[in-house]
């Protein structure tokens, strides 16, 4: 992988990003972002652009719709529902694994 591909980054949990400092970290333009966040993908706190904060866990989350956008050319729909099957399957592993059917 590039120097480009892994730019792991460590955020303390309390820390909120707005939306210029989201964008930068997430190497996202500000008009997709704000598409993501009309379709669910992202849920910052606030009503409006100006006034959102994003938890760093978002990052993650931005970053995958980024991929899934460039790399598969899913439209903002498309991203969401793909996020939303990602978080369903991974809820179903974690229910495994707290069952003590999945290591």
């Amino acid at each position: 992988m590039s120097p480009q591909t892994m730019t792991p980054e460590v955020l303390d949990e309390s820390v909120e990003l707005t939306l210029v400092e989201f964008c930068h970290a997430s190497r996202t333009e500000v008009q997709q972002v704000q598409v993501w966040v009309l379709e669910g993908v992202l849920t910052p706190r606030g009503a409006a652009p100006q006034e959102w904060r994003f938890a760093p866990d978002a990052l993650r989350r931005a970053r995958i719709a980024r991929r899934l956008t460039q790399d598969l050319e899913l439209n903002a729909p498309g991203v969401a529902l793909a996020l939303d099957l990602m978080d369903e399957i991974e809820s179903l592993k974690a229910s495994l694994r707290r069952a003590g059917l999945r290591s």
